[in-house]
């Protein structure tokens, strides 16, 4: 990209990305992306734990037992999440937990079944 500012690291935001090769790095996040693809930034893919592709409607299990925000409850490791729906946002999973309820969970916490 030359005679052009670099965009910004749709990661971070950072305005001070470099080039190196075909791709483009942040120096703030280690964020590598692409200018070339931007429809691939689009199209998101959730994994679980273990790297498996996370898709709307799946089973998956906790890995670590989760304290619950204002409250004294725990979700414990093991329990199963059925019916899973992933949304955009710092939770990635939205689920309803039997005994608990309706819950946002980070994919990074579960395996699929």
């Amino acid at each position: 990209m030359t005679d052009q500012t670099l965009p910004p690291c749709p990661q971070c935001g950072s305005i001070y990305t470099y080039e190196d090769g075909a791709l483009l790095i942040c120096p703030e996040c280690a964020h590598e992306f692409s200018v070339q693809a931007p429809s691939e930034a689009a199209e998101r893919v959730w994994r679980d734990a273990n790297g498996s592709v996370l898709a709307d409607g799946d089973t998956v299990t906790v890995i670590k037992d989760l304290k619950i925000k204002g409250s004294s409850s725990v979700v414990k490791v093991g329990t199963k999440v059925k019916n899973i729906r992933l949304v955009e946002g710092d939770h990635d999973i939205d689920c309803r937990i039997d005994g608990i309820g309706q819950m946002g969970l980070k994919t990074e916490f579960v395996k699929k079944v």
